[in-house]
């Protein structure tokens, strides 16, 4: 993001005592890992969490009883025991974490730290996608009943690319050994180093102090962190937000799709209603191939990929007098233009007619999950093409935020491998 001038309230990070298994009690700390909630939507890769240690994360943000009530209580009261048992514990000082993700393809550090609240207008937290609020009622009181910060955000922000400040600390804690060091399922190994000399964190909070930052991932987190601290009208430990901030000019993030899955609407009868609105062609398969060709449309505008009758249909060129009588003008022609919005205002709620609650619509980032589900329920998958990241930032500098779930950005943090408590200081 831009920087901002010295005389400006910019990114304010502060170190916290940070939970963190205790790899003794544990079987890895691979197997105690988890991706974020929101990315953990299948029942069997919510089980094959649970069956990989009794002590996985999963257990607490995504906790299993009849009520919701019920879940957050048991999260709270297995948080408790797993510190009494010394499953978890805090680290001796505050501190703040740099954290390294890196696979064959990726290399992604950042700095994990407690972060001072701000909304919106303040220009400080950018966000780029609207929120669902049931989702952060959800999230609001799994925070409240637990008091605890279980899974950090990911925030961007954008140096001028020099290996300053708190890239210059970053750089030189790598070369310490790790805290902890582990290599998850999915191919990423993690690396994780507590800075605790107050040079080494004055030099971050100093930097980042001019800087503000876009929310690539976690909006529900942030909204829950803003609606969390209203309720406690004191200065305190609400008032920070546990968060992972990445500089994209160091190291760039990936941009990817979030798929819709629409309950109940078979593929048939969602091509049969595009008939006059858009152009409808039969593509070829595997599903890479078929990815391969959206892109191509989307490239000449808005594309998207249905699935799940057993083939692929690439849906593209609208036609330009529905475009005019169902996407809101009072916007920007980059926020007009996006497939997302063309998804929801046009298709979604004109064309299909589909409420967007959970009830008619899942948000899944799996491409190969999204078919599979379909396929198996009889319903349609919606295929997005990825937004850029350009995009994305533009319009959150505008103060316009895009339809929710509208982008995927990763390498995600992964949960687990430091939490903060509200309660320990």
């Amino acid at each position: 993001m831009n920087t901002r001038g010295p005389a400006d309230e910019g990114l304010r990070l502060i170190p916290f005592r940070g939970l963190r298994y205790v790899p003794e009690r544990v079987g890895s700390l691979a197997a105690v890992t988890s991706p974020p909630y929101d990315v953990v939507v299948r029942p069997d890769g919510l089980l094959h969490l649970e069956s990989a240690d009794p002590h996985n994360i999963v257990r607490l943000i995504l906790p299993q009883a009849d009520t919701p009530a019920a879940r957050n209580e048991q999260a709270a009261a297995t948080l408790h025991d797993w510190l009494a048992e010394g499953i978890l514990a805090p680290d001796a000082e505050p501190a703040l974490y740099v954290y390294e993700q890196r696979n064959d393809e990726i290399l992604q550090r950042g700095i994990v730290g407690a972060l001072a609240l701000s909304g919106p207008a303040e220009g400080i937290v950018l966000p780029h996608e609207d929120v669902m609020a049931h989702v952060v009622e959800d999230r609001a009181d799994l925070m409240r009943t637990t008091a605890a910060h279980l899974e950090p955000l990911l925030l961007t922000y954008r140096s001028d690319g020099d290996a300053t400040g708190a890239t210059a600390v970053i750089e030189r804690t790598i070369h310490r050994p790790p805290l902890l060091s582990t290599t998850t399922e999915d191919g990423y190994s993690h690396r994780l180093w507590a800075v605790t000399d107050p040079a080494d964190r004055a030099e971050i909070e100093t930097d980042l102090a001019h800087h503000q930052a876009l929310i690539a991932d976690g909006h529900h987190r942030w909204a829950t962190y803003l609606r969390l601290q209203k309720e406690h009208s004191a200065p305190g430990p609400w008032d920070f937000g546990l968060v992972l901030l990445v500089d994209t000019a160091r190291y760039p993030l990936r941009v990817r799709s979030i798929h819709r899955l629409l309950h109940g609407l078979p593929v048939a009868d969602a091509l049969a209603a595009l008939t006059g609105l858009f152009r409808v062609r039969t593509v070829e398969g595997p599903l890479p191939h078929a990815l391969d060709t959206l892109a191509e449309a989307a490239a000449e505008g808005n594309a998207f990929l249905l699935a799940g009758d057993g083939g692929f249909h690439l849906v593209d060129r609208p036609d330009e007098a529905l475009l005019a009588r169902t996407v809101p003008a009072d916007r920007p022609p980059a926020w007009r233009t996006l497939d997302a919005t063309v998804l929801h205002t046009v298709l979604l709620d004109h064309v299909w007619r589909i409420p967007d609650d959970p009830a008619h619509i899942a948000y899944i980032h799996d491409t190969a999950a999204a078919v599979e589900q379909a396929e198996r329920h009889g319903s349609t998958a919606v295929l997005m093409h990825p937004v850029r990241e350009e995009v994305v930032r533009e319009l959150a500098r505008q103060g316009v935020t895009m339809p929710r779930k509208s982008t995927s950005f990763g390498p995600k943090p992964a949960t687990g491998l430091v939490l903060r408590s509200l309660t320990i200081g």
